[in-house]
């Protein structure tokens, strides 16, 4: 495969509170073309309404601005794995609710992490997880989809592995709304050496033998605060992390990931900070040429 001069669609994680098309102008002055946001509070909070008046000049803004698909990140607090009735029906909620909201403004992607099983095993976990997807998807009339993001293997975690998301998605009858999100930092904790381009082919095959490459919509990218196979999801700005400037720019490259948006979620002090992190990885793009 010819290689790359760098992803379709960059941006960072931000805020809708100010309205969608606040949240396009400012994925632009970042440097960036896409973004990530919550879907409501990341504590689980109420969502906050986003109206036809809204939705129509998001429409209008994003196509002037040139912005790509975008993807929403659910609450931490839901967790589809859980053994206790209470918090697994209210993740139905969330994500029934969530899902809607999120078509109804054309949101490409709407990412969550499996869950945590509670102690019961990962088996009981992904069971609980397949019962609620299938209680909660929507049809496959729409455009919307639900990505299953991938994680470190840390404690009780469910979705450590491509063979753990695969029997998620093939337990819930394998919907055409249901996919992938990658993250750096909790695939290089997995054991993913990103330094070395092997590993990326390594991924690749992994997850179309798993998952199937149809199903991997997005990228987290980024850094991570400890080395390779630590099973610990601890992000970290560019430059300063174990994956480091070889690792980003093989990702970054490569002509698979790089057609999907990649996302920052790198640990910021305010969100403008993104811009000068965004521009770090474009130069790096830059020295390439």
């Amino acid at each position: 495969m010819a290689a790359s001069r760098g992803p379709q669609w960059l941006g960072a994680h931000i805020t809708i509170s100010q309205g969608l098309p606040k949240a396009a102008e400012l994925a632009r002055t970042l440097g960036g073309n896409t973004f990530a946001y919550f879907t409501r509070n990341p504590r689980g909070g109420a969502a906050r309404t986003i109206g036809e008046e809204e939705i129509a000049a998001w429409k209008v803004r994003r196509l002037e601005l040139g912005i790509g698909p975008t993807v929403g990140h659910m609450p931490y607090t839901v967790n589809l794995a859980a053994q206790d009735g209470r918090i697994r029906d209210f993740a139905a909620m969330v994500v029934a609710e969530d899902f809607r909201r999120v078509e109804g403004f054309g949101g490409a992607y709407m990412c969550l992490h499996p869950g945590n099983h509670q102690g019961a095993g990962v088996k009981a976990g992904i069971a609980q997880v397949v019962k609620t997807l299938r209680e909660t998807l929507p049809d496959e009339s729409g455009t919307t989809m639900l990505l299953l993001e991938i994680m470190a293997g840390h404690g009780s975690e469910v979705g450590g592995s491509f063979e753990e998301l695969a029997e998620i998605i093939d337990g819930a009858g394998a919907p055409s709304t249901l996919g992938v999100c990658l993250d750096s930092c909790h695939l290089s904790g997995e054991g993913y050496d990103f330094r070395q381009k092997k590993e990326i082919d390594r991924l690749r095959r992994d997850a179309e033998r798993t998952v199937g490459l149809d199903r991997v919509r997005a990228v987290h990218l980024n850094d991570s605060k400890f080395e390779v196979g630590s099973h610990k999801d601890r992000h970290e700005s560019w430059g300063k992390g174990f994956i480091g400037r070889e690792g980003a720019l093989n990702i970054l490259t490569d002509p698979w990931l790089s057609t999907l948006p990649m996302v920052l979620e790198t640990p910021v002090d305010d969100i403008k900070d993104y811009g000068p992190e965004i521009s770090r990885l474009r130069n790096w793009l830059d020295e390439l040429s």
